[in-house]
């Protein structure tokens, strides 16, 4: 497992290799990304304007305590909002900065594959309309499947000490996971593969998947680093996706 972690991560540094070994590739990736981070960095400033409107809003049975342990509640109810919109937030960022820049992405992952990895047989060629709706439903399904998980993190998040470290680990694993199945997304696209297979084949290499997932998402919540991660992201998941189809023989 930890092999498979570290590889995962080895992957994910190849990503940044392929991607500034060719400027174009990194430029043409960072163009999409500056709309939807500006977006992104907006919520946020909005969302920690109004957190603690909204952890009262969320805790009224608290609304009687005392002082000290209902600010303590409220704060925690506030960490958990921030932590809970950033986990979907960022899903949302990835996945619509991947729709709008549908034909850059593309560009980057057929670049990679045709050049790197061997190209792939039989390609199917998908229209940036079909790509688009594509990942608008995909993003739909896996935002939904974030908002899921989310919810009985962000209770969880009241425990003590637990809600404080193993709840903000759970929650990066997770997420983590969900974006690298919008990572992978077109390599299996131009093979004709759904969703439902995209998420099977990663989940057999958990460790792998999670290896290369983990410090995108991690860097993906850095201000502006979006910008250059999310190019070398495109070309990190395209390799594994590659590695895993190759791997189990599908496509």
């Amino acid at each position: 497992m930890i092999r498979d972690f570290t590889a995962g991560i080895a992957l994910f540094a190849r990503g940044f290799g392929l991607v500034f070994s060719r400027p174009r590739l990194l430029l043409i990736g960072a163009v999409p990304a500056v709309v939807t981070t500006a977006l992104l960095i907006g919520s946020v400033v909005a969302l920690g304007y109004w957190v603690d409107d909204l952890a009262v809003w969320v805790t009224p049975f608290a609304e009687l305590w005392d002082p000290p342990l209902r600010s303590a509640v409220r704060f925690l109810a506030a960490v958990s909002i921030l932590g809970a919109y950033l986990a979907v937030g960022l899903l949302l960022f990835t996945a619509i900065t991947l729709v709008v820049g549908g034909p850059f992405y593309e560009h980057i992952a057929e670049t990679i594959e045709d050049t790197e990895l061997g190209g792939v047989p039989e390609a199917e060629r998908v229209s940036w309309w079909r790509s688009a709706s594509v990942g608008a439903r995909d993003a739909v399904l896996l935002v939904g499947l974030a908002l899921l998980c989310a919810f009985p993190l962000f209770l969880a998040g009241f425990i003590p000490l637990i809600g404080q470290t193993v709840v903000p680990v759970l929650a990066v694993c997770v997420n983590a996971s969900l974006l690298a199945v919008e990572l992978t997304g077109i390599p299996f696209t131009r093979r004709g593969l759904p969703l439902d297979v995209r998420r099977r084949v990663l989940r057999r290499r958990r460790a792998l998947t999670l290896g290369f997932a983990v410090p995108a998402y991690l860097l993906c919540l850095i201000p502006l680093a979006a910008l250059v991660v999310m190019p070398a992201a495109m070309a990190g998941g395209t390799v594994l996706a590659h590695r895993l189809l190759t791997e189990s023989e599908i496509g």
